[in-house]
């Protein structure tokens, strides 16, 4: 199947998705495939979970859309228990990460305004991504991402990714206001900082009065065996963005704040029209609850050790492995060369996976999959990276 009406971004695309169910989906012709990849971290609870189905369907008959000038119970109920569970204490309802990301940056901004900067600059780093407005792909640390798009935005100054002594050295510039970090670089090929990178990172801010931003747009909601990466940890950043598994697969994203950073944005500073829909937030409830009531951040801790044990066997004889990194069911393994053709490779064998940094084949299974799917996985990783 193809369409001349679609704009060409996401370059050739040779399959066309039907049906899913759980970790399974089915291309037109009714073929099944394993999805190892959950929608790029998406369909964490799996595909057409039958409470989300339920409740998207319950609440499309009840209120499908109202203006934000009005409460909306479903909005509410998210907001409330997704600050539960993070620790947090305000929330801002987006469609997306990248307006997620876009609340956080103009938060930093206006941060750095109240205390008189006229330049307030956003420290980020090599190898991210943020997203691709204007705003978040500047931020973002990639130059093939940026490329044909200049001028891009000012007001961000990119750092080494996972390097302290690079971001003490900025310490006497003026004009920071914030640091915006993955706590797991997903697109940058599972990349996972040192272990006091990130608490480091947290002392850094608050000696120097920046704020710290945490973009846990593909990290969240128990991707790495807690609700949010940053729980691996004893400390609170102050924003922080989610996205992706939110919503199991209806729009939404969210920007979250605590302390200072929760009052700054005001009647008339920023909104959106969609952003807080009863649908989506209905759906993000019930997944945050689901999240909780079947344990799943535990059951990702133990599935992604399992996964991770299992390919370090299967692939031990492998001399084109450079590494496999996972936290969670966060996992990369990297190769020593391009492997961009594995992914269709990866299809015609009947699983669903990508290739980031050209070299990195990500694994994002549902944290539902089965051990049994996971040995699917690795049977047919094996077969291919030989």
């Amino acid at each position: 199947m193809s369409s001349t009406a679609l704009m060409n971004t996401y370059g050739k695309r040779t399959l066309t998705l039907v049906k899913g169910e759980g970790c399974r989906v089915w291309d037109a012709d009714g073929k099944e495939y394993i999805d190892a990849l959950s929608g790029i971290a998406v369909c964490g609870l799996g595909h057409c979970h039958p409470d989300i189905t339920q409740v998207i369907t319950e609440q499309a008959q009840t209120l499908l859309h109202a203006s934000n000038l009005y409460h909306l119970p479903p909005q509410q109920q998210a907001a409330e228990l997704l600050c539960e569970l993070s620790g947090m204490e305000k929330v801002f309802f987006s469609n997306s990460g990248a307006e997620a990301n876009e609340a956080a940056i103009k938060i930093a901004r206006k941060y750095g305004n109240e205390k008189g900067i006229t330049t307030p600059t956003i420290i980020t780093t090599t190898h991210s991504f943020h997203g691709r407005t204007m705003a978040t792909l500047t931020a973002t640390g990639n130059e093939k991402v940026k490329a044909g798009f200049k001028p891009l935005v000012t007001g961000f100054f990119e750092l080494p990714f996972n390097d302290i002594d690079a971001i003490k050295a900025q310490t006497g510039n003026t004009n920071i206001v914030a640091i915006m970090v993955e706590p797991i670089q997903g697109e940058g090929g599972i990349r996972i900082p040192d272990n006091d990178y990130l608490p480091e990172l947290r002392k850094i801010c608050d000696q120097q009065g920046w704020l710290l931003i945490l973009d846990e747009i593909q990290t969240g909601n128990g991707r790495t065996g807690h609700y949010f990466a940053f729980q691996h940890y004893d400390f609170l950043p102050d924003i922080m963005t989610t996205a992706k598994g939110l919503g199991n697969g209806m729009p939404i994203g969210a920007c979250l704040t605590q302390g200072h950073t929760s009052t700054i944005l005001q009647p008339g500073n920023h909104g959106s029209t969609y952003g807080g829909n009863p649908v989506a937030c209905a759906a993000a409830h019930t997944v945050l609850q689901t999240l909780r009531n079947d344990n799943l951040c535990t059951q990702a801790k133990d599935l992604g050790e399992y996964f991770k044990n299992q390919l370090t066997a299967a692939l031990a004889s492998k001399k084109s492995v450079t590494e496999i990194r996972q936290r969670g069911l966060m996992i990369g393994i990297e190769l020593k060369h391009d492997c961009n053709e594995l992914v269709q490779k990866a299809v015609d064998k009947g699983v669903l996976l990508n290739v980031t940094a050209n070299k990195v084949i990500r694994l994002l299974p549902a944290l539902i999959i089965s051990r049994e799917q996971i040995d699917q996985i690795i049977t047919t990783l094996t077969s291919l990276i030989d």
